[in-house]
């Protein structure tokens, strides 16, 4: 299986720390090393990685951290990276054929995720998104930042940050059929909306998108410098994932 990580944002919040954010330093390893190396855990080695803002960093250090031998790597440039998530995701369309991980440069989480959505039944018209119900007093998500999902007998039914009708947060995690690439195609081409929170909608809708509740596992989303101390005081504790 392949997996596919978009790191093409600028991280506005943390660039006083780190002119790259998948590079920024957490617990001494960049952050998207963690992300590449929970899927090394899981047993996962294509790895594809969309880039954007300061590529020339990044990549080089790809290639570096990650040799041949340990994980196969491919680089996808994203020239409009200004633009929401979604449209990085439709820029590895052509390289993905077969169910893949999708995940977040900036999310750090458990590598049991992945073997949860493994264990999940993934059907070929559908995708699933990790989601936690912990949605009062979370030790780690901004509930002002955080993407919230309404969940109805195991399906998404709505998804957004401004949602006032939740009952679940969105880690960043997906397992996903390459239908996900054609409800990003239509969602940009019909309203204009680049994000990868609008394509879930459109699958949504259709009874085509899943969620399988984390039980509790650690996830964050490291995107100011209050959650970048918070994933280093959880990380500092011990963790055998890297």
């Amino acid at each position: 299986m392949k997996a596919l990580i978009i790191a093409a944002g600028q991280g506005q919040r943390l660039s006083g720390l780190c002119a790259s954010k998948p590079l920024l330093p957490v617990c001494r390893q960049p952050l998207i090393d963690w992300v590449i190396g929970g899927l090394q855990k899981t047993g996962i080695k294509e790895v594809i990685v969309v880039t954007g803002h300061n590529r020339e960093r990044l990549e080089e250090h790809l290639r570096t951290a990650f040799p041949p031998g340990e994980v196969s790597l491919t680089l996808l440039y994203n020239d409009q990276w200004q633009k929401e998530n979604g449209l990085s995701v439709v820029r590895a369309r052509p390289l993905i054929k077969e169910p893949f991980f999708l995940l977040m440069s900036d999310h750090i989480f458990d590598p049991a995720i992945l073997d949860l959505l493994q264990r999940a039944e993934l059907k070929q018209d559908e995708i699933i998104l990790a989601v936690d119900s912990r949605v009062k007093n979370h030790p780690y998500a901004d509930l002002n930042d955080v993407t919230r999902v309404k969940v109805e007998n195991g399906k998404i039914k709505n998804i957004g940050k401004g949602l006032e009708d939740y009952n679940a947060f969105d880690t960043g995690v997906f397992l996903c059929q390459p239908v996900l690439f054609e409800a990003l195609e239509e969602s940009q081409k019909r309203a204009g909306d680049f994000s990868l929170s609008a394509g879930v909608r459109i699958l949504a809708a259709r009874g085509q998108a899943r969620a399988a509740d984390i039980g509790g596992r650690f996830w964050i989303d490291v995107d100011d410098p209050k959650a970048l101390d918070r994933a280093e005081s959880f990380l500092k504790t011990g963790v055998d994932w890297y």
